[in-house]
């Protein structure tokens, strides 16, 4: 039971990053950096520090615990620079694939990487025991998003280039999959600082929220990579004026906030949800892959509602449900095997 509400939890997370680009399409009159930068200043520091604030032990200040361990939550942040060339890639993925493939993509090769880089480094043997059925849920979890690819590629020949451009306005496929996968490669490197800060979890730390303090030093790292990224692009087209148009304000700052918020409760999720898995299982071990596993899941599903999908044939319909249904079998295979 308590395996459920985990992934319940999780899968509550993993619905709202998924919906968390839908607020964007409702952004006006600003350039993609700008609105990609403002909103990050919700997803990646107040949300984030929120949550954080929400971990300190009564009596104790956020000071205090990342001064537990400041080099853990140094690395972490560190991670986060990296992860902050991810974050600025899976945005663009989404410009030229659109959400449903854009996420597939980028979150299927982040989930292999951001679930097996940890467990190597941490000395797991991925050909015996727990190290194996980890080993075989990503590779699970890959055969799935390799599926749900196929059904790209079957949806980007069988469409007429109009077609295409009036769903995704951008679409080019060879830009896409160049910048997702990057992402998903940069994008484990989120992992990997969640792993670095765990000394940050101290005595006193509710088990719902003690992984926060960490994921807001990663953040904090990622948002250092994007602002100086947008800032740059804003000098580079000109598009400081954006800051300037007081009439948008209003429903643009309220759209980037709820995306913000959207996109930061899956990291609130993942925390939750795992403090219900048995400490040091499998289940554990493979708790990001599930999470991008149902990203991509609901990303797929907001493609359909937005009809990304509209026009295609039943056969990459069917191509593409296979897919999702791979995906949520490499869910739970970790808990029957």
């Amino acid at each position: 039971m308590e395996i459920l509400i985990g992934l319940l939890i999780i899968a509550a997370g993993s619905f709202g990053q998924s919906s968390s680009y839908v607020p964007i399409r409702k952004v006006r009159e600003w350039s993609w950096e700008s609105f990609w930068l403002v909103q990050g200043i919700f997803a990646w520091i107040i949300f984030p520090l929120a949550g954080a604030l929400a971990a300190v032990p009564e009596g104790h200040t956020l000071a205090d615990v990342l001064g537990i361990d400041p080099k853990a939550a140094l690395s972490a942040a560190g991670y986060g620079v990296l992860w902050g060339v991810g974050g600025l890639t899976f945005g663009l993925s989404m410009r030229y694939l659109g959400v449903s493939m854009g996420q597939s993509i980028s979150l299927g090769t982040c989930a292999a990487f951001g679930t097996l880089f940890p467990a190597i480094m941490a000395g797991t043997d991925l050909f015996h025991g727990d190290g194996l059925i980890l080993l075989a849920g990503v590779c699970i979890t890959l055969a799935g998003i390799s599926v749900i690819g196929y059904a790209g590629s079957l949806r980007s020949k069988g469409l007429p280039e109009e077609e295409r451009k009036a769903a995704i306005v951008d679409y080019s496929l060879t830009k896409g999959l160049a910048v997702a996968l990057l992402a998903g490669v940069m994008s484990a490197c989120f992992a990997l600082g969640l792993d670095a800060g765990k000394p940050l979890q101290t005595e006193g730390m509710k088990p719902l929220v003690k992984t926060l303090p960490a994921t807001f030093m990663v953040t904090c790292g990622g948002f250092l990579t994007n602002i100086v990224y947008c800032l740059f692009q804003n000098f580079r087209n000109r598009t400081f004026s954006d800051y300037t148009r007081w009439n948008v304000w209003p429903g643009n700052l309220f759209f980037c906030a709820l995306a913000g918020l959207l996109w930061y409760s899956q990291f609130f999720g993942l925390g939750a949800g795992v403090s219900f898995f048995e400490p040091g299982s499998a289940l554990t071990a493979f708790a990001w892959c599930i999470l991008m596993s149902l990203n991509v899941v609901f990303s797929n599903v907001w493609g359909l509602i937005l009809k990304e999908w509209k026009g295609v044939s039943g056969k990459t319909v069917s191509v593409l449900i296979a897919g999702i249904a791979i995906l949520i079998f490499s869910l739970v295979f970790p808990s029957i095997v």
